[in-house]
């Protein structure tokens, strides 16, 4: 699903009026019609008595509001409008429609001045919705002084609240936020969802997310070159690749996992596992001779393979040959997890990966390694898919991890540019950003997956999708929203608090289960 800023929406709305003659006041009414119908559906539909309060701006989204206000007042509902404007600051549409309801002899309350507060103060006590339509996508900066004010009475009156558009007091084109914001319950956005609503901290502030179709033409829609989306289930079960009737383990791809050293052999254990629960034909983990024997206590599905290592246990430079022979005989490289910062170690995986021809998945220390030597990422290379966290994207860019932070979707975008890599930057909804500019941005996820070995297992799931015959970007954008959904269903079960990532691995199964499409076939031999 397409992510737009607020100046992509508006010219979709200019376009809509001059192009295909769409008026705008049109618009506006599928606007509100499409928030009564929501609300319909919050209350069963049963509308009759209810309190329902609506604070409009003097915008457009105040005139959303004002159509809302119209259609409950038609269907029974005590509908009582603040209106924080003057009725001659209202223009154009916003102000045909205060007039429509003036005209049905609607309740308007003026909020210019600080003593007209208490009104609110009594309203919010008896109210059964509030309706939040005062800033909209072209808000910028902090709200200040009187809506500032309202915004804060709202979300401390803990009432339901329903925000048109955008929560206000968000800006739409950066999810930031600088001063109060309505904590919404739910949200209606109009036609596509703006990006400030899908990124943090404004996705949490949003609630549940529904799309209302105000007649944009989809053609129009369709015209238009859009480079941000937003992960939904319904993309990720259209590439969920399928299983073939007389399908067997070598149709389904092979991957080999290198990493593991003494005390982080669960690491590897977790990412080679997740490759194999994805869907992987054969998985191979290649780890240091020292811990090879516990490795194959471990697992029984996963095939290993011991290598040379180093006096402190780590792979060696010695390491080299036998993965570039065994990277012959596999589909895709899953490297890092576990893999320790040992500098031999180091210097193996500086040569080894201007070497593979295979698509790889960077990840944990393979990432670290990399820091100390990004040119290398400029020189010739099979497709690489890196998936660092904030910190090891701040080591590999030399800045902080507050900076990534900062602005995590234009970094994400930049390196994968730059460095023409597939960058999967982890985090509260994690951004996949692909080396032409298309940027997707995940939905799922929650934060009790902040425990060690989530990410090794993120790994294992991307290398066991692309080994299946996934092109690597939808292999990244596509794990890691099956990645944080089974995080999410783990939660529900165990709670946030006391999440393994053993657990994301065991509840995979039941997501994938969730996505799959009948094939009409039987299941493969082994």
């Amino acid at each position: 699903m397409y992510l737009v800023t607020a100046e992509q929406m508006g010219q979709l709305d200019r376009l809509a009026s001059t192009e295909y003659l769409v008026p705008s006041l049109v618009l506006m009414e599928n606007a509100g019609s499409k928030v009564v119908e929501s609300i319909k559906r919050h209350f069963k539909g049963q509308l009759k008595k209810r309190r329902v309060l609506i604070f409009c701006g003097k915008g457009n989204n105040g005139g959303d509001g004002l159509v809302v206000a119209r259609h409950l007042l038609n269907q029974g509902v005590e509908v009582k409008v603040f209106l924080l404007a003057r009725p001659e600051d209202l223009r154009g549409d916003a102000r045909t429609n205060l007039d429509i309801y003036h005209k049905m002899g609607g309740r308007v309350v003026f909020l210019l001045e600080e003593n007209h507060l208490q009104r609110v103060d009594i309203a919010l006590l008896y109210a059964d919705l509030v309706v939040d339509a005062i800033f909209g996508t072209g808000f910028k900066g902090a709200a200040m002084g009187l809506p500032a004010a309202v915004i804060n009475m709202i979300n401390k009156a803990h009432r339901d609240t329903v925000a048109v558009d955008v929560p206000s007091g968000l800006e739409a084109d950066t999810g930031r936020i600088f001063g109060p914001c309505i904590k919404a319950n739910w949200t209606v956005t109009f036609s596509l969802p703006k990006l400030g609503l899908a990124v943090e901290p404004g996705a949490s502030m949003v609630g549940r997310l529904e799309i209302g179709d105000i007649g944009i033409p989809q053609k129009l829609i369709n015209s238009q070159r859009f480079n941000l989306c937003l992960l939904t289930e319904d993309w990720v079960r259209s590439h969920l690749p399928s299983r073939e009737a007389n399908g067997h383990k070598g149709l389904y791809g092979r991957v080999l996992a290198v990493g593991g050293s003494p005390g982080l052999t669960g690491a590897i254990f977790l990412a080679s596992t997740a490759a194999l629960r994805t869907g992987a034909g054969l998985v191979t983990a290649a780890v240091p001779q020292g811990i090879h024997n516990i490795l194959e206590m471990k697992t029984q599905e996963v095939m290993t393979c011991p290598l040379p290592e180093t006096a402190e246990g780590s792979l060696s430079r010695d390491a080299l040959e036998p993965l570039l022979d065994k990277l012959t005989e596999n589909d895709i490289l899953a490297i890092g997890p576990g893999l320790s910062r040992n500098p031999a170690t180091v210097s193996l995986i500086k040569e080894l990966l201007p070497q593979i021809k295979v698509p790889a998945v960077i990840d944990a220390d393979a990432l670290n390694a990399l820091a100390t030597d990004v040119d290398i990422l400029k020189r010739n290379h099979g497709t690489l898919i890196l998936t660092p966290h904030p910190g090891e994207m701040g080591r590999l860019l030399g800045k902080t991890a507050a900076k990534v932070q900062e602005d995590r979707l234009e970094i994400a975008r930049k390196a994968a540019c730059d460095w023409q890599v597939i960058l999967v930057l982890k985090g509260a909804r994690t951004v996949i950003a692909w080396p032409d500019g298309q940027v997707y941005i995940n939905p799922t996820g929650n934060p009790g997956m902040a425990t060690a070995g989530s990410g090794d297992i993120l790994t294992g799931i991307i290398a066991g999708l692309v080994a299946q015959g996934l092109k690597p970007g939808i292999a990244a954008a596509m794990g890691v929203y099956i990645h944080g959904a089974a995080g999410d269903l783990a939660a529900a079960y165990k709670g946030q608090h006391a999440l393994l990532a053993g657990d994301i691995l065991d509840y995979l199964p039941s997501v994938l289960q969730g996505l799959e499409v009948e094939t009409g076939g039987s299941a493969g031999l082994g």
